[in-house]
This record gives C-alpha cells, structure tokens and sequence, in this order.
C-alpha cells in the first residue's frame, strides 16, 4: 500500500508541474530556449494557447436589434427570429469574433436580437452587415468548360499580382476574375420560397429539409431543375454556399426535399436558415454600448488581485486553525487552481467577469470540502485510531456530506446555464467546471497528500494534525 501511495504522489506532483507550464509556458519556453542554445539540443516549447475573455474583459461592442415581424405570420414569429440568430452569427464570426453572443431576448410580441462582439475594431462595418436583412438565392452549377475558363483567368490574375508584373488579361478575362468559378446565379431567390421545414422520411426515418415555392416561384423551380439534372443546385446565403444538393429529376411542383447524412439538429438549423433568407424581417438598431478594453483590463486586475488576497486569508486560516493538514489543502488548491485554469484553456472557456466570480466561488466550496473533511478526523482522532486510520475513516465519513453538497451546486448551475443567458451562462459554465475538479482533488489528491505524509517524520508529530 506504501508503495502504491508513493507512485500517486510522485504523479500528481508532476502532473501538476506539467499542467502549470500548460497553464503559463513562458518559464518553461525560455529555460528551453536558453539550454537549447548552449548545449545544442531540442526541449520541445509547450504550447502557447490564449485564454479566451469576454466582452467586458478585453472590451468590444454590445449591439440591441429590434426585429420588424410586420409581414411575417403570427406562427413563424420565433422560427423567424431564430433564423435571423443563427444568419446574424455567422456574420460575426467573418470578423474572427471568439465565440460571439447572439441571443434572442422577447418581450410581449417584440422579438430583440442582443448581439457582444468581443475584441471587434471596426463596429461601424460590423453594424453595416449586422443590419442588413439575409439575402437567399439558387445557383446553377456551371459547366466544365465555363469553370476551368473562369479559374484559369483567375490563376492569371492571381500570378500576376504575386510577380508584381503586368496583367496582360483580356477584356473577358477581367470580367471573369470577380466570376464564382462553380455556380451561376439565377432568378431564384428567397422572395419565392413559401416554406422550409425539417421532416422525417416516411421509409427510412431520416432527417430531411422540405421546400416550398410559391406559384411564381415553382415555375422558375421546374425549369431550373429540368436543366439541372444531375448538377448540384447550390443555396446561397449572404453569399456563402448554405447547401449545394444534387438534383434527381425534374420538380415541377414546387415541392421539394434536401435529403442526406443530417442530424437532427442540422436539418433544424438548415431550415431556419432558409426561412431567415426567405422572409423579409429587417432589423433596426436601438441600442450601442461600446466597453473599452482598458476598462475590462481594470476589472480583472481587480478580481485577480481580490482574488489572490481572498487565496492567502483562506491558506493563513487553514494553516494556523488546522496545522499540517491545512498546509496539504494549500498545496491541494494550488493543484485545484492549476487544474481548472487548464480546463478553461482546452475547452475554450470564454471568460467574462461572471466566470472569474464562478471559479472564486467554486474555490470555496473547495475548502468547504476539505473542512468538512478535517472535522470527521477530529472526531476519529478522539477515538484513540491510529492516523492512517483517521486520515482514511475522515474521509469516508466526511464524502456524503461533500457528495450532498456538491450535487446541490451542480443542480443550481445546470439550471443557471439551462435557463440563463450570457454572463448567467458564464457564471454557471466556471462554477460547473469547478465543482467536479473540487471533487476529484478534495477526494483523491488530499487523501494522497495525507497519506504519503502519514508515513513520514512528520506524522509521527501529533500536534501537527490533531
């Protein structure tokens, strides 16, 4: 058994190391540096990954749209709105925007669309293009010949650019350079489509996108597919290619089905896409708030250092109420610190200031776990046990209570992201995180910690842990 407690110390004292420079890479990158150059070998760097932060920490814009549902029927209200969402982020991710908020706030029957661009510079573009209303067309596929002669003017162009030469290109070459070399546009746009919907296939049960055109539109439809046979029929939105399916046969109904390898939730999205696209709902901006990054600097200098101070009283009071035991859950915390920071950088976590307040907050419920844990051992210590007896009936003792606590926590923040929106999302996304990492180090490194030491000099001194 000493053994085996041995070989777990050893591994969580060097997993921790590992993920500290996972964490913050800089030491580790520049001892390699430094070693590599005097003694002419290869210490690979650890990865330098960003922590991803929110609006209010690095700044950037908060946008309030109001949707016009004047033309649009009653029923298709919310499948509208939730189109325009899904068009209006896709739009902000062309600006390289990290995990942009677009979310649909309603009130009444008025449907607003709250947009957090986080790190944008230019927000006069980003409103320009936010504010336009989707534009939904079909495109034909072009022939062989027409796409090579496309991209072989093209290829010139672009050659000719990167030499610095002349562009010797023909009047119909310098047409063809600004050409989409796969699809042609046509006369069929969103204003003719009457309906998308997701459905089932009746036979083999699979998601399917079912279209609908109005009389006008299904006659352009019949004679776009009969010359289409066999050629893909491309779906564009905001002049990106949504769906490029492959025509069967001639539709002179107007009905038709997208089928292929979707999810549900894929056939879900590509209908309300189209239906954004088909419907006219303009969108009229009521409301800018621009956050300044060196304000959000500020804010998480603050919480950091708030941080920090709350960190060092928790360490003093655990040392000084709790001897050695309260010195290993120091150890224990840094470790849980350590874990969770990584966690936010593997996943993605965007960290808003709601999300620091989670992980503070679930730093308590860490030392919760660990006080808990300490006052089962008092009591087996008036038993007259031996302390590895302690250590090992504390602990048992003590895991219903955090098991207790702990899930009453994670119950309250699944509701919170559930049901919460942005920085409610953030709080309980950090709290979530940090709950599970506080059961797995409050239940395995502590007691490792424990034991290893139980063995040792220092639990042979009583004073140190009763």
């Amino acid at each position: 058994m000493l053994k085996r407690i041995k070989t777990w110390f050893l591994i969580i004292i060097v997993a921790a190391v590992f993920v500290g420079f996972f964490d913050y890479p800089d030491y580790w990158n520049k001892a390699s540096d430094l070693i590599n150059n005097r003694f002419k070998i290869n210490i690979p760097h650890f990865p330098t990954l960003s922590y991803k932060l929110g609006l209010d920490l690095v700044g950037g814009t908060h946008l309030i749209y109001e949707a016009d549902l004047s033309k649009v029927d009653k029923s298709e209200h919310s499948t509208s709105v939730q189109g325009l969402r899904d068009v209006i982020e896709r739009r902000v991710n062309l600006f390289g925007v990290q995990e942009p908020l677009v979310q649909v706030q309603r009130k009444g029957d008025n449907y607003r669309l709250i947009v957090e661009l986080a790190g944008v510079k230019d927000t006069a573009q980003a409103i320009k293009m936010i504010g336009e209303t989707p534009f939904l067309e079909f495109k034909e596929e072009r022939s062989e010949a027409e796409r090579n002669k496309i991209l072989e003017a093209q290829k010139k162009f672009s050659e000719a650019q990167q030499s610095g030469g002349q562009m010797n290109l023909t009047e119909e070459e310098q047409g063809l350079i600004i050409e989409d070399p796969y699809f042609v546009s046509t006369n069929l746009t969103g204003q003719y489509l009457k309906k998308a919907s997701m459905e089932f296939d009746q036979q083999t049960y699979k998601p399917e996108v079912s279209l609908e055109f109005n009389d006008d539109g299904a006659k352009i439809f019949k004679e776009i597919t009969k010359r289409s046979v066999g050629k893909r029929l491309a779906i564009y939105i905001d002049y990106q290619v949504l769906s490029a399916p492959t025509v069967q046969e001639e539709i002179p109904s107007g009905k038709a089905r997208i089928t292929g390898t979707f999810s549900v939730e894929e056939a879900k999205t590509l209908a309300r896409n189209l239906t954004a696209g088909a419907l006219p709902v303009p969108i009229k901006l009521i409301s800018q708030q621009s956050v300044e990054a060196s304000l959000g600097k500020i804010s998480l200098e603050k919480s950091l250092k708030a941080g920090f101070i709350g960190f060092l009283m928790i360490a003093l009071f655990m040392i000084l109420f709790y001897r050695f035991p309260g010195f290993l859950t120091v150890i224990a915390l840094t470790i849980y610190a350590i874990l969770n920071l990584a966690i936010f950088k593997l996943i993605s976590v965007t960290l808003s200031l709601s999300g620091v307040t989670g992980f503070l907050l679930s730093v308590g419920m860490a030392i919760d776990a660990n006080i808990l844990i300490f006052a089962r051992m008092r009591e087996e210590a008036k038993l007259g046990k031996n302390l590895l007896m302690i250590v090992q009936d504390g602990f048992k003792r003590a895991w219903p209570s955090i098991r207790d606590g702990n899930v009453t926590v994670l119950l309250t923040s699944f509701i919170l992201f559930g049901f919460g929106t942005g920085f409610v999302k953030g709080f309980a996304t950090t709290l979530i995180l940090g709950t599970f990492v506080n059961i797995l180090v409050a239940m395995v490194v502590t007691k490792i910690l424990m034991l290893f030491f139980a063995k040792t000099i220092a639990g042979r001194i009583k004073w140190l842990w009763h």
